[in-house]
């Protein structure tokens, strides 16, 4: 019962505001103040995410403000003095309370004397990751939940290079936040912190070199291909309006067309269920703009903007894309117009839960493929290493959930360069006669059918989460009788393949294909990865609605 110790101290202790102490009087059902208290926020691998409100157990000020402590001291710890000089940079996206838990962050890091370039603008992630490298800072912070549902926000944060935290960094962080009594977090004055030159505001100047580093990863091609393209872009009310259209409209992307009750900034997502690209419902009002103006494609952002979804005209219909899919045609097309830059250094990077039609594409072009485990910082990490010692050449990089980077001007996915690249693309194999599925199915002919599906399962609160660890428990006690024609199981919770240690358990068939299966470290979910490939469409769905069945038994049994 130790929870209802700390809801008592939270409902009437005075360090909270009246506000918060309000909330928390109000609370009468029982479960709902376990959920808020049982445990506190934790400070994962990529920072804070949790439902807003009021609670140990909830992202609010007070745990913002702890979590910035805690991470600012790691900062001192490793840069002395030099932490003082860099400073950091502080970005937020489109959710409720992102500008406030922003101004948080930087008043707490200015009580602790580094300075912080702040940003007054909706600010994309990738945004952030480029900001952090281009002002040197010595780390960045961005307010955002990404795709998760409307009563969530999040806290990520950044490495001197640009990079989420790595693992080692991360666990130095995690103990000095848990550490941190929340009673002992000050906040500066934001005019005193600015007269101070400790809170510095940045926006338009930077977002314009951002996208300057963008517009350099095009490609050339006509002008009239280029107008010929009727594109209907959503920006899912987030931070990716301005950036994505400013770059196309840079490029000379005439034909777009957005979807103006999703451009206004909006933290309730009011048109959408999940403001997700991976789920089509996200896409529906775009993909019913497009059928009335006859547009070619369909394009989405998330509400941080380092994720994209498309949906493409083929034979009259608009055909949704996977994240899969889609970074399999970037590859092919990103190695077709740089064909001669190649060398044998040039390496593409992908996730352990990443289809392998990318991959197969780059060996045949005499590519190197590097494998990393799932989250964006790991493919940050080898761009580094690449950087520091030339050891390899990065090409292209992408995970299985539709997030890619193109160029090394960040080192976080990147929609606005992701969208300018696939709207690029689209227009380069239009101006051919053919649509994104007619290139996709001349991939399947040349190298066989790929059917990479990502199912995830939902389970909320402090029951799902103790379910979603009996799930685990229980595919590693039954090991290779889950499934008929397990051959290997790699269980990464051990560590293997030289990656650092991750609850990830994938499985090897004899047929060549593989499953894989993790707990989201961000959503209350488990997901499970397949990736089956077969002659044709119908023997691979075979063999997915066969393994899925198993999956489905396991869990709603």
């Amino acid at each position: 019962m130790d929870y209802l110790k700390t809801y008592e101290f939270w409902k009437n202790d005075p360090f909270f505001d009246e506000a918060t102490r309000a909330e928390l009087a109000a609370l009468t059902d029982e479960k709902e103040i376990k959920e808020r208290f049982y445990k506190d926020l934790e400070f994962g691998t990529g920072g804070l995410r949790g439902i807003i409100g009021a609670g140990s157990n909830r992202i609010n000020k007070y745990n913002v403000r702890r979590a910035t402590t805690g991470f600012a001291q790691f900062l001192l710890e490793k840069y002395g003095e030099e932490a003082k000089k860099r400073g950091i940079a502080v970005a937020f996206d489109c959710r409720n309370f992102s500008r406030e838990f922003a101004k948080e962050t930087a008043l707490t890091m200015a009580a602790l004397g580094i300075p912080v370039y702040l940003y007054t603008i909706l600010s994309a992630t990738p945004l952030l990751s480029f900001t952090v490298r281009y002002l040197n800072c010595v780390g960045g912070v961005v307010i955002t939940a990404s795709h998760n549902p409307a009563e969530y926000n999040g806290y990520k944060a950044y490495d001197e290079t640009g990079c989420q935290l790595l693992p080692d960094d991360a666990d130095r962080v995690i103990a000095k936040v848990n550490a941190v009594d929340i009673r002992s977090t000050k906040v500066m004055d934001y005019e005193e912190a600015k007269a101070a030159c400790l809170v510095k505001e940045i926006g338009e100047d930077v977002m314009e070199k951002f996208l300057d580093a963008v517009e350099a990863q095009a490609h050339p091609l006509d002008a009239a291909a280029k107008e010929a393209l009727k594109i209907v872009y959503t920006p899912l009310h987030g931070a990716g309006n301005k950036p994505v259209r400013d770059v196309l409209a840079r490029q000379g992307y005439t034909g777009l067309t957005v979807v103006e009750e999703q451009c206004v900034e909006d933290g309730n997502f009011p048109t959408v269920d999940y403001p997700n690209p991976e789920e089509r419902g996200a896409l529906k009002m775009g993909m019913e703009l497009a059928d009335r103006i006859g547009a070619d494609l369909v394009l989405a952002t998330d509400p941080d903007s380092d994720r994209e979804g498309i949906a493409v005209r083929h034979n009259g219909e608009l055909v949704l894309l996977t994240g899969n899919q889609t970074g399999a045609l970037l590859v092919n097309y990103v190695i077709e117009r740089r064909k001669a830059q190649l060398n044998p250094k040039s390496t593409l990077i992908k996730t352990i839960v990443t289809g392998e039609l990318g991959a197969d594409i780059a060996k045949k072009n005499g590519c190197q493929v590097k494998n990393v485990l799932t989250g964006f910082k790991f493919i940050g990490d080898i761009m580094n290493g690449f950087e520091k010692d030339g050891s390899g050449e990065y090409i292209f990089g992408y995970e299985e959930s539709y997030g890619v980077l193109i160029g090394t001007h960040a080192r976080d996915k990147d929609a606005v360069v992701g969208s300018l690249i696939i709207c690029e693309m689209a227009a380069y194999y239009k101006a051919q006669g053919k649509s994104l599925v007619d290139v996709l199915d001349s991939l399947y002919a040349e190298f066989g059918y790929y059917n990479d599906v990502t199912t995830s399962y939902t389970l909320k609160g402090l029951d799902g989460a103790m379910k979603i660890k009996a799930i685990s428990a229980h595919l590693r006690e039954v090991g290779k009788d889950l499934m008929e024609g397990i051959t290997e199981i790699k269980d990464y919770k051990d560590g293997c393949d030289g990656l650092p240690k991750s609850d990830v358990l994938k499985y090897f068939f004899a047929d060549g294909s593989w499953m894989a299966v993790r707990p989201s470290g961000t959503e209350p979910k488990i997901k499970v990865y397949y990736g089956v490939k077969r002659a044709t469409k119908e023997d691979a769905l075979a063999v997915f609605n066969a393994r899925k069945a198993v999956m489905d038994g396991i869990v709603n049994g």
